[in-house]
C-alpha cells in the first residue's frame, strides 16, 4: 500500500471535506435559487428565467450530495450508522424535501395553468429552502455533541429526538447556513440574468451576505465562550485499529479554538469567511455580478472550512460519554478499504472536475426573455 494507515485516515478527512465543500459551492447556489424563486419573480416569465439558470447544471450538482453520502458510507461507516440513527427525522426531511426539486422541474411547465405552477414554485422553495436549515442545524448540534454511546456489546443507542436538535445554538447555524446560501444563489442570479430579475437579486444578495457574516461572527463568538469543545486526553496509536470507547476525552469551554492555537494559519479560514460575504455584498451593490459570485463562493468555503478546521479530527462527537465520540482516527473503514477507494477518487475526481468546468463553459450566458420566448416548449 501506498500510504500507512494513519496518512490513509488524514487524506479522507480532505477527500470527505473536499466532497462536502463541492456540494456547498455549486448544489449551494442551486438551493438558494429555488429559495428566491417566489420572490424574485414576479411573472411566469421571470420565474422560468429563475429556473432555466440552473435547470441544465442541477443534476450534475447534487450528485456532489450523493458522492458524498457514499463516501461518507465507505470511508467512515461508524459515523453513517450514528448520524442516520441520531438525524433520522431530520434527514427524512431533508429527503423528502429534496422530492420536489426532480418533479418540479419536469412537471412545472407540462400545463400552463397559473395555479399549476404556481404549486411547482413552492415546491421548489421548499426544495430549496428546507435542505440548508437541517444541514446548518446538524453541523450546530455536532459541535455541541450528539446524545449517543455504545454499549458493552457495542451497539449504538441514540438517546436523543427530534426537537433536542432545535436547540438556540442549532437553530443559529440553521439560520447562518439559509443565508450563506441564499447569497450565493442571489450572486449567480445577478450573474446569470438582467433586467428586473438580475435587480431583485442584487438587493437579496447584498441583504443575505450581511446577514450571513453578521450570524457567522456571533456563532464564532459563542463557539469561543459559551459552548464546551471536545479535546483528545489519550488515544493509541493511530495506525491502529481501535474501538471508539478506546481512547480518552474531555470536555471544555474554547476547546474548539484548540486548532487555530495550534496552527495559526487557520485563521485565515474564518477569514475567508467575513471577507468574501462583505467583499459579495459590496461587489452586487456594484453590480459586478462574477467577483460578487466568486466572493460569494470564497465566503462559503470559508465558513465550512472553519467549521471542519474546529471539530478536526472530531466526526461525530458523544456528549453522553465524550470517550465514545467518532473521530477521523477511530471511525474509518479497514486499511485496505481506504487505500483501493484512494486510487479511485485520484483518478475520477479529477474527471468529475474537468467535466463540471467543461458543462458550466458550455451553459455559459445570461438566460434571457428572448431565450424563454424561443424555447417555449423545450425550456423548463
Amino acid at each position: 500500500m501506498l500510504f500507512d494507515y494513519e496518512t490513509y485516515k488524514l487524506i479522507w478527512w480532505c477527500f470527505v471535506g473536499v466532497l462536502l465543500l463541492g456540494f456547498a459551492l455549486t448544489d449551494g447556489f442551486d438551493f438558494g435559487v429555488g429559495i428566491g424563486l417566489p420572490f424574485l419573480g414576479r411573472t411566469d416569465t421571470e420565474r422560468r428565467i429563475i429556473i432555466n439558470a440552473i435547470g441544465p447544471t442541477w443534476e450534475g450538482n447534487q450528485t456532489w450530495l450523493v458522492t458524498a453520502g457514499g463516501a461518507l458510507f465507505a470511508a467512515w461507516p461508524l459515523v453513517y450508522a450514528a448520524a442516520f440513527s441520531g438525524f433520522y427525522v431530520a434527514m427524512l426531511l431533508c429527503l423528502f424535501a429534496l422530492f420536489f426539486r426532480p418533479v418540479g422541474f419536469d412537471y412545472r411547465n407540462k400545463i400552463a395553468d397559473p395555479r399549476w405552477r404556481n404549486t411547482w414554485d413552492w415546491a421548489l422553495f421548499v426544495g430549496g429552502f428546507v435542505p440548508p436549515i437541517i444541514f446548518g442545524v446538524a453541523f450546530g448540534n455536532l459541535l455541541q455533541g450528539v446524545p449517543f454511546r455504545y454499549d458493552d456489546m457495542l451497539r449504538l443507542e441514540y438517546m436523543g429526538n427530534f426537537f433536542q436538535l432545535l436547540n438556540p445554538f442549532g437553530l443559529l447555524c440553521g439560520v447562518l447556513s439559509l443565508s450563506m446560501l441564499s447569497m450565493h444563489g442571489a450572486t449567480y442570479l445577478l450573474h446569470k440574468t438582467e433586467g428586473a430579475v438580475a435587480e431583485r437579486a442584487r438587493r437579496m444578495a447584498i441583504g443575505s451576505a450581511l446577514l450571513a457574516v453578521l450570524l457567522f461572527v456571533l456563532g464564532g463568538v459563542w463557539i469561543a465562550n459559551g459552548i464546551e469543545g471536545y479535546r483528545i486526553v489519550s488515544m493509541p496509536d493511530a495506525n491502529s485499529v481501535f474501538l471508539p470507547a478506546a481512547k480518552d476525552v474531555t470536555r471544555a469551554s474554547g476547546a474548539w479554538m484548540d486548532n487555530f492555537n495550534r496552527w495559526p494559519l487557520l485563521w485565515s479560514l474564518p477569514a475567508m469567511g467575513v471577507a468574501g460575504g462583505l467583499m459579495a455584498g459590496l461587489f452586487s451593490a456594484a453590480r459586478r455580478s462574477l467577483p460578487a459570485f466568486l466572493s460569494s463562493g470564497v465566503a462559503v468555503s470559508g465558513v465550512v472550512l472553519t467549521a471542519g478546521a474546529a471539530m478536526f479530527p472530531f466526526v461525530m462527537p458523544s456528549s453522553l460519554l465524550p470517550a465514545h465520540s467518532l473521530t477521523a482516527w477511530d471511525a474509518v473503514s479497514s486499511h485496505r478499504t481506504l487505500s483501493v477507494m484512494f486510487w479511485v477518487v485520484i483518478v475520477m475526481l479529477p474527471i468529475v472536475i474537468l467535466y463540471t468546468g467543461w458543462v458550466y463553459r458550455v451553459m455559459r450566458g445570461k438566460v434571457t426573455h428572448q431565450h424563454i420566448h424561443d424555447n417555449q416548449h423545450t425550456a423548463y
